[in-house]
């Protein structure tokens, strides 16, 4: 019986010999490679930054670099209490990432307001911005940030990266979609 994974790895060739699609290899080499850009707004900022010491590590991941330049970066991760003073700003450094992008809301004040309920405070980063992963917790632990970008990886890898239109329209020469 033939064992393949998701790659097409077959483990009854001799050697090391992995068939995959180009598709698959894209996929996997873009999950791999998230460089998150840290919107640090309060509490939440510092177990971020734990996420990057010895003892979490994110860098086995393949996102140690935390880009603070918008434009090299594709995951925003929101950390904290986000005001409507600072929202036009996160949307500004969100609309300047480029696509494709993914937002991860750390923590109670980045989800949801948090226990500020005052007309200072926005509530909920997903009024401004699409977020694809919450993350729980006042503040939350560093193993969740990890858990939040695992299940990133998890949605990018399942993204097409070539799709067959494309495909089919650079073949054909025609320019319909």
């Amino acid at each position: 019986m033939q064992t393949k994974s998701e790659f097409g790895y077959d483990s009854k060739i001799e050697g090391d010999v992995v068939i995959t699609t180009v598709d698959a290899a894209l996929s996997w080499f873009r999950a791999n490679s998230v460089w998150p850009m840290p919107m640090g707004l309060a509490c939440c900022a510092i177990e971020l930054m734990a996420v990057g010491a010895s003892r979490f590590d994110i860098s086995r991941f393949g996102s140690e670099v935390m880009r603070f330049s918008p434009r090299q970066a594709d995951c925003m991760i929101v950390a904290g209490t986000v005001t409507y003073k600072m929202a036009p700003v996160l949307k500004r450094v969100y609309d300047q990432m480029p696509e494709p992008k993914w937002v991860i809301a750390m923590g109670a004040c980045a989800s949801t307001g948090g226990m500020y309920r005052s007309y200072a405070v926005l509530q909920g980063v997903d009024n401004i911005v699409p977020v694809d992963i919450y993350i729980s917790g006042c503040p939350p632990r560093p193993e969740a940030v990890l858990d939040a970008l695992i299940k990133i990886q998890n949605k990018i890898s399942k993204q097409p990266v070539i799709s067959k239109m494309n495909i089919v329209n650079q073949l054909t020469g025609s320019a319909k979609s």
